[in-house]
C-alpha cells in the first residue's frame, strides 16, 4: 500500500513519529523480559520488525523534511528524524536489549542459525560492540552522549544547506553563450537583472557555458560558500566527536572505526588505491590544463571555475560537440521513458504510471511489474525538479523496504528518486545536458536495487550493503548512456522528433575522455579530503590546512574567501571516512559492467542474472561474494583503468 501523502501535516508528523516511538518501545519491551524464551522470534526478530516499522514510517516523517513544499512540514520531518535516530541511537546502548540478545547468540551455540538469520545476529552484535557493550561504563555512557551529538548536528546541518537562499545577480550583458531557454528560466528581478540561484542546473549550465568569466567566478564563490557561517563549525565538532569516539574504542581514527566494516578494511588500502591512480591521472590532467591555458584571454592561471568552460569549449571545437544542442535531444520525458524501456528490457520488467497521492504536483509515481509473472512488485516516485527547501542533491531514498512477511508474501519496496532538474518553461520541455542524463540513470540504479530486492530481511534488503560497495550498481547504470544504439533509441530532438544524429552521437562518444582526468581528480580531492578529516594523515591539521592539502590534489588553485566543506552533505550523510566509495565502486562497477560488453550491453540473459545475483540479493552477502557469483571469477581493475587510459602496471 502506498503512503497517503495528501494528508500530511507538520501535526500528523509529530502523531506519527509518536506512534512508531510508542510501538517500538513495547517491542522492546517484550524483548527484554526476563520471561522471553531464548527464541530468534523472541529475542531478535523484534528489532527486525521495528526495523521494518520505522522504515514505513519514515517515508510519513523524516522523509517530508527533504521534500515537503511546506516549510513547516518539512521542518517537523527534521524534528521527527531527529527523535527517531535518538531513539536508534538510545536502543543500541541499552544494556538490557544487548543482554537480551547476547543470552540468544550464547545460546544458539549448540544449534546455530543459518541464512540471513546468522548475518542478522552477527551484524547486530557487531553494532552492540560499536555501541560500547564492553567498556567500562563511564566510557559507554561518553559514546551515547558523543552519539546523540551527532545525529543533532547532521540534521541541522543538512537543514542549513536546504534552506541557504544565496544567489548571484547577473547582468544582461554577462549571459553571453547561455541558452535563450536558460537564460528565460532565470528569475528576471526588478533591477533588469536574472538571478542565479544555487541550484545544480543554474550552477553547471553556468560554470559550462557562460562566457563570462567573473560571472563563472561568482557563481562558484557563491556555491562553494553555501552555509559556510553556520556549518563550518558544526563541521569541526563533528570531526572532533568522531576522533574522540575512535580513541575510546582504541582506533586511531574515525577512518580505522568506521572501515572496519567496508571492503576496504582500512584507511591504508584506500591510500594505496588513491597513490595507484593520482601519479597517472596527474600527468594527463596536468596536459588538459596546460591547453586550457592557451584559450585563457588574460595573464592567469586556469581556475576551478574555468575548467568546466573549457571543457565545453573543447568539446565544441574538437569534437563538435555543443552541449546546449545535445540537451535539444534530451527532453527528460524521453530521456525517462528512454530509461524505463532499457532496464525493462534488460532485467525482465515492466512499468506503468499510477495515479496515487504525492507530496507535490510535479512528483510522479510508478508501479514495476516482474515482466514474465505481470505482479506488481514494487513501486517508487519520481521528484525532478528544484523548488525551495528541497534537498539540494539527487538521491535514491528507500521508502518501505522489501522483506518476506510471516504468510510467505512479500512486501513491496516502495522508493523515491530525488533531483534537481530544470523544469519546464512554457513550451520549452525540461533538456537534460548528457552529464545529467548519467545523473538521471546513475540514480535509477539506486532505486532498481532498492525495489528488485528479494532479501528476506530489512537488515539486508537494497542498498544495505558495505557503503564501498553500493555505488556501484549505479555506477554501471552510467554506461548505458554512452552507447550510440541505445542514445539513438530515445534521444529524439524536442521540437521536430528527430532521432539525435548518428555523428553527434558519435562525436559525443568520442569526446567521453576528454578531460577524465580531471574529473576523477575532483573526486580524489573530495574522498581525500575526508579522509584527511577523519583518518590518520590529517592528524594535528587545521580544517583549512586540510582543505588546501586536499584541493592541490586537483590542480586548481584554492579559491581564497572559499570553503566547500559546509556544504558537502556526505560528511554527515552516511559517508564520512567512505567518500572513497564512489571511485572504489566504479571499479567494481565497470567490471561489472565488461561482462555486459562481452555477451551484448541489451542481452536480457546477462541482465537476469545481474539482477538475480546483483539487485535481488541485497546485503545478504558480502559484496566481493556477489561479485563472484555475477561475474563468474575474481573481480579485478582491468576495465576501471582501462576507462581511464592507464595500464595495469600504473604505467
Amino acid at each position: 500500500m502506498l503512503p497517503d501523502f495528501s494528508k500530511i501535516t507538520a501535526e500528523s508528523i509529530a502523531a506519527e513519529t509518536e506512534r512508531l516511538l510508542d510501538v517500538s518501545n513495547r517491542a522492546v519491551d517484550a524483548l527484554v523480559d526476563p520471561d522471553a524464551p531464548l527464541t530468534y522470534e523472541a529475542r531478535l526478530a523484534p528489532l527486525e520488525d521495528i526495523a521494518d516499522l520505522t522504515s514505513q514510517g519514515y517515508n510519513r516523517t523524516a522523509f517530508m523534511g527533504y521534500v515537503h513544499p511546506d516549510a513547516a512540514v518539512r521542518q517537523a520531518g527534521k524534528e521527527a528524524e531527529e527523535r527517531l535516530s535518538k531513539w536508534s541511537v538510545e536502543i543500541a546502548f541499552r544494556e538490557d536489549v544487548y543482554k537480551a540478545v547476547r543470552d540468544f547468540a550464547e545460546s544458539t551455540a549448540g544449534n546455530p542459525l543459518t541464512g540471513e538469520k546468522a548475518r542478522l545476529l552477527e551484524f547486530t552484535m557487531r553494532d552492540f560492540r560499536k555501541a560500547g557493550h564492553g567498556l567500562e561504563p563511564e566510557k559507554k555512557a561518553r559514546l551515547e552522549v558523543l552519539a546523540n551529538r551527532i545525529v543533532e548536528l547532521g540534521v541541522e546541518f543538512e537543514r542549513n544547506i536546504a534552506e541557504d537562499e544565496r544567489g548571484v545577480e547577473a547582468e544582461p550583458d554577462q549571459l553571453t553563450g547561455l541558452p535563450a531557454s536558460f537564460v528565460e528560466s532565470l528569475e528576471l528581478l526588478d533591477n533588469g537583472r536574472r538571478k542565479v540561484t544555487m541550484a545544480y542546473p543554474h550552477v553547471t549550465g553556468v560554470l559550462e557555458d557562460a562566457a563570462d568569466r567573473g560571472l563563472r567566478r561568482d557563481v562558484s564563490f557563491a556555491f562553494n560558500n553555501r552555509a559556510v557561517e553556520k556549518n563550518r563549525g558544526l563541521l569541526a565538532e563533528v570531526v572532533a566527536i568522531r576522533a574522540e569516539i575512535a580513541a575510546i574504542f582504541e582506533q586511531p581514527s574515525w577512518a580505522h572505526h568506521k572501515l572496519d566494516e567496508q571492503m576496504a578494511k582500512t584507511p591504508e588500502s584506500v591510500e594505496k588505491f588513491y597513490a595507484d591512480l593520482v601519479p597517472p591521472l596527474t600527468v594527463a590532467a596536468t596536459t588538459d590544463i596546460a591547453r586550457m591555458a592557451e584559450m585563457l584571454d588574460e595573464d592567469d592561471v586556469v581556475r576551478s571555475y574555468d575548467w568546466r568552460y573549457f571543457d565545453s569549449q573543447l568539446r565544441k571545437t574538437e569534437f563538435g560537440v555543443d552541449q546546449s544542442e545535445v540537451a535539444e535531444y534530451f527532453p527528460l520525458e524521453s530521456v525517462v521513458q528512454g530509461m524505463l524501456d532499457i532496464t525493462a528490457e534488460v532485467f525482465g520488467l515492466r512499468y506503468q504510471q499510477v495515479s496515487t497521492s504525492v507530496w507535490h504536483p510535479d512528483v510522479t509515481a510508478w508501479a514495476i511489474l516482474d515482466a514474465d509473472s505481470g505482479e506488481i512488485i514494487a513501486h517508487f516516485f519520481m521528484d525532478l525538479f528544484p523548488r525551495e527547501g528541497k534537498f539540494s542533491h539527487a538521491a535514491a531514498f528507500p521508502l518501505v523496504s522489501g522483506r518476506l512477511l510471516a504468510d510467505g508474501s512479500y512486501q513491496k519496496p516502495v522508493s523515491a528518486i530525488v533531483a534537481n532538474f530544470t523544469k519546464p518553461q512554457g513550451d520549452t520541455p525540461s533538456l537534460l545536458r548528457h552529464s545529467e542524463v548519467e545523473t538521471l540513470f546513475h540514480e535509477f540504479g539506486h532505486i532498481l536495487h532498492q525495489t528488485l530486492t528479494r532479501a528476506e530481511l530489512v537488515r539486508f534488503a537494497g542498498t544495505n550493503t558495505e557503503r564501498d560497495f553500493v555505488e556501484a550498481p549505479s555506477q554501471i547504470m552510467q554506461h548505458w548512456v554512452w552507447k550510440p544504439d541505445v542514445l539513438a533509441r530515445f534521444a529524439r530532438h524536442h521540437l521536430t522528433g528527430e532521432a539525435i544524429p548518428t555523428e553527434l552521437v558519435e562525436q559525443l562518444t568520442a569526446a567521453r575522455q576528454l578531460d577524465v582526468s580531471i574529473a576523477k581528480l575532483r573526486q580524489i580531492v573530495f574522498g581525500k579530503l575526508d579522509l584527511l578529516l577523519h583518518g590518520p594523515a590529517g592528524k594535528g591539521k587545521t580544517d583549512q590546512e586540510i582543505l588546501l592539502e586536499s584541493t592541490a590534489v586537483g590542480l586548481f588553485p584554492y579559491e581564497e574567501g572559499t570553503y566547500y566543506p559546509a556544504s558537502f552533505g556526505h560528511l554527515l550523510g552516511g559517508y564520512d571516512a567512505g567518500y572513497y566509495g564512489y571511485l572504489w565502486s566504479e571499479v567494481y562497477g565497470d567490471d561489472m559492467f565488461s561482462r555486459f560488453e562481452e555477451e551484448g550491453y541489451l542481452d536480457p540473459g546477462v541482465g537476469r542474472d545481474y539482477r538475480r545475483h546483483i539487485l535481488e540479493r541485497g546485503g545478504t552477502a558480502d559484496g566481493l561474494d556477489l561479485l563472484r557469483d555475477f561475474l563468474g571469477r575474481e573481480p579485478d581493475n582491468r576495465a576501471f583503468l582501462a576507462n581511464l587510459g592507464i595500464s595495469p602496471t600504473g604505467a
